[in-house]
């Protein structure tokens, strides 16, 4: 049979880009500003080169003090011009793919230029490096022994004006090298199907003939499949349909909530988990090493990085910073300049370097989806590990949650109101809710100070939703699998509304 040799040749090559990964780990801030400097000469000779004078821009300094941060919105005008067919507008080459990326919400599609640039130096190489570093690591891994589930919220594309949008599943589908096709499963016709609720049983009965050695999914969809999976074939856990299975590549939310669940699903020791970040606009970063979750900032993508403070993010006093400036352990706001054209773009997301040497990072949430109506400064990271630490104590399961603020009345105080969908539930509703409440004034010492002996806040309110509350909440608004999610704080009580007219229970 082929595959031992395919494995240890696959193995081979991929290991070789290990060195090349060096040079970046070694001279970081090199590696950055060349990177810099070579994509502004790329788009000198654009109209937004032109408009910006990029042919005498030099230095870091000079890029930052004449380009401005701008937001999708502030860049939709120039993006639309390209959709419609015009090129050279804020990059060099022909871009004729646009990744169609939409919020949980009735918000309005985003359409990210996706050039071939991106695709072949940035979403490809990084598809590539995962399996090096994971191999690296690895030494006895089988994982070309058999194929990988790929689980992706692909659709159709659609052609307009000669440009074509649709997933970024679909997009990397299309053009997808004829070796990761080889590898994958299921079919790219099954991947691509729009509907999920008719691609589910088409993935299960393509996949349980397979021999799966990886996993790779966004973990709230993946469970979704994984325990379908289950259910049709009557088998008690993966590892029965799949006992060759190794590794699960995630990506997409916080994977703490779910860790002990996949035990359940995977029950051997030595299955690996393996995180990947990665969005619409780019990969971004990898978990490079076995016993820990970090991620490692992959500073050769053609993606050149500033970070925003997030203590002074949409204030007056707000200034995006390089990477040699970060500190550890802050929140910090992502600001991208890519070669698809995107100038120091927004991408939402909030992340904190716990290594500088090398750059890794954690991924804590979005700029948008936090709580500060009171100066608590809750992040998706602060909730995520206590919904897992109390779940660990008390020996119950969450399925998705949402949290908004009860905003102060005239003669009470303020407190943060959760939805919770149980998978097992826990014994005492307001037990789970006092612990839940310590683990949180543990994990955010803003928070603890703003509940200490009640002065701001009150106690957290919990409210227990029905089953399948968050997927039909979802397939409502036509939003079910790839890489649609809910969102688990906002500021504004509109989805926490929307969800309460959808039948709970209240504790």
């Amino acid at each position: 049979m082929a595959f031992p040799i395919i494995n240890s040749i696959a193995s081979w090559i991929l290991k070789k880009r290990i060195h090349q990964m060096e040079l970046f780990l070694k001279y970081p801030h090199e590696v950055q500003e060349e990177l810099l400097l070579n994509l502004i000469k790329s788009a000198e000779n654009t109209h937004l080169g032109k408009k910006y004078d990029f042919a005498s821009i030099k230095n870091y300094r000079a890029f930052s003090e004449r380009i401005p941060i701008s937001t999708y919105e502030e860049l939709e005008p120039l993006i639309e011009q390209t959709r419609k067919g015009e090129q050279n507008v804020f990059w060099n080459t022909p871009i004729k793919w646009f990744a169609k990326s939409s919020g949980t919400t009735n918000a309005k599609s985003k359409f990210i230029p996706v050039s071939n640039e991106t695709l072949d130096l940035c979403h490809y190489k990084a598809s590539k490096d995962l399996l090096c570093l994971y191999l690296n690591n690895n030494e006895d891994s089988q994982l070309f022994t058999g194929k990988s589930l790929r689980l992706g919220g692909s659709k159709q594309l659609y052609e307009d004006n000669n440009t074509f949008f649709g997933d970024l599943s679909a997009i990397l589908i299309d053009n997808m090298p004829i070796w990761a096709e080889f590898s994958s499963t299921p079919s790219n016709k099954v991947s691509l199907m729009g509907d999920w609720e008719t691609k589910l049983p088409a993935i299960i009965n393509e996949t349980i003939q397979e021999n799966v050695t990886s996993l790779a999914g966004v973990p709230s969809w993946m469970m979704v499949l994984l325990n379908k999976t289950l259910e049709t074939t009557g088998k008690n856990n993966l590892l029965d349909i799949w006992p060759n299975a190794e590794v699960y590549f995630h990506g997409g939310v916080n994977f703490e909530p779910y860790r002990e669940p996949y035990k359940k699903l995977f029950p051997k020791d030595n299955f690996r988990y393996y995180e990947i970040y990665n969005a619409s606009e780019g990969f971004f970063a990898i978990q490079d090493q076995n016993d820990s979750n970090e991620l490692l900032l992959m500073l050769d993508y053609g993606i050149f990085y500033e970070f925003i403070p997030m203590d002074t993010f949409g204030t007056s006093k707000q200034k995006a910073i390089p990477l040699d400036e970060v500190e550890l352990h802050k929140n910090y706001a992502i600001v991208i300049s890519t070669n698809s054209g995107l100038w120091r773009y927004l991408i939402g997301d909030t992340i904190r370097f716990t290594s500088i040497n090398p750059y890794r990072i954690m991924v804590t949430g979005r700029t948008k989806h936090h709580i500060n109506v009171f100066g608590e400064e809750l992040m998706v990271e602060n909730t995520d590990k206590a919904i897992a630490k109390t779940c660990q104590e008390l020996n119950c399961e969450v399925v998705d949650y949402t949290v908004a603020p009860i905003f102060m009345q005239e003669r009470t105080k303020g407190a943060h109101e959760w939805i919770i969908e149980f998978k097992v539930n826990p014994e005492d509703l307001q037990t789970f809710s006092a612990v839940l409440d310590k683990n949180l004034q543990l994990l955010n010492s803003d928070y603890e100070a703003k509940r200490h002996n009640n002065m701001t806040l009150n106690p957290l309110k919990v409210n227990v939703a029905r089953p399948n509350l968050f997927y039909d909440w979802l397939k409502e608004k036509d939003k079910l699998g790839g890489q649609h999610k809910i969102p688990r704080l906002s500021n504004e009580r509109k989805y926490l509304e929307e969800l309460l007219q959808h039948q709970i229970y209240q504790v």
